[in-house]
């Protein structure tokens, strides 16, 4: 059946992993996607929330994980009040500082791979985001951050909503200056000579330091007050129950 670990559901031929995939199973059962379960419901208009909490988002643009994790972030802020602080580092740098191999996917079983791939595609539905497996991957990412580093603070949101939907959904190089130039637009060759200073250099290497310290080990990974960690983007319902605590 592909099983490769315990909880296994399987309705109408379809695999479902984990107790974190329960929602998912009750749609396949309802034969109804629209009606998967939602772990919170945005709070009515005027919410106080009971303490301001800030949110840290670890993120890599070479992670689907973090795509679709990413993309929920500011309706999880506007939703319970936090305040959210992004954190690019260098997914492949903080694999070598753990000792972990750069892309683990190719060390799972045949089995969960398959099922992995399938799970993305479930999680891209449920939270009705685009989503296309890239022809290049794994995908080199450090040019991208390091755009990202050399931004002024009011166009880092756009330029990272941008390059992860461009490689996520478009299936577009980030590798490529064309493909960076276009999703920069104005100013974009001034930015892009940037990205070879020192301090940008830096910059990106002293964040993956930073996520290794704070005992990140994977994107997308979420801390709240600089305390409590949470991996995955299907942890979303924990991270909004804590920021609601």
């Amino acid at each position: 059946l592909g099983i490769f670990g315990a909880p296994a559901y399987v309705v109408s031929g379809n695999l479902y992993w984990g107790q974190d995939r329960a929602h998912f199973v009750e749609a396949a059962l309802r034969r109804d996607a629209s009606s998967a379960v939602r772990t919170h419901a945005s709070p009515a208009k005027g919410t106080s929330f009971p303490m301001a909490h800030t949110l840290e988002v670890y993120f890599d643009f070479s992670s689907p994980f973090a795509y679709l994790g990413c993309a929920q972030v500011d309706a999880l802020a506007a939703r319970t009040g936090a305040t959210v602080v992004w954190r690019p580092f260098l997914l492949g740098g903080l694999f070598k500082a753990l000792g972990q191999v750069d892309v683990p996917l190719v060390t799972w079983s045949e089995a969960k791979r398959t099922y992995t791939f399938t799970d993305m595609v479930r999680w891209a539905a449920h939270w009705n985001i685009p989503f296309r497996w890239p022809t290049r991957f794994p995908m080199n990412s450090i040019k991208a951050l390091r755009i990202y580093l050399a931004l002024p603070d009011a166009r880092r949101a756009a330029f990272r909503d941008a390059a992860f939907r461009a490689y996520w959904a478009e299936d577009r190089d980030l590798n490529d200056d064309a493909v960076l130039r276009g999703l920069l637009g104005e100013g974009a060759d001034e930015v892009l000579t940037r990205t070879q200073a020192p301090e940008i250099k830096a910059a990106l290497k002293d964040a993956t330091e930073q996520a290794v310290s704070a005992g990140v080990f994977g994107a997308p990974t979420f801390v709240i007050d600089g305390k409590e960690l949470f991996w995955g983007q299907d942890r979303l319902g924990l991270v909004e129950a804590a920021l609601l605590r």
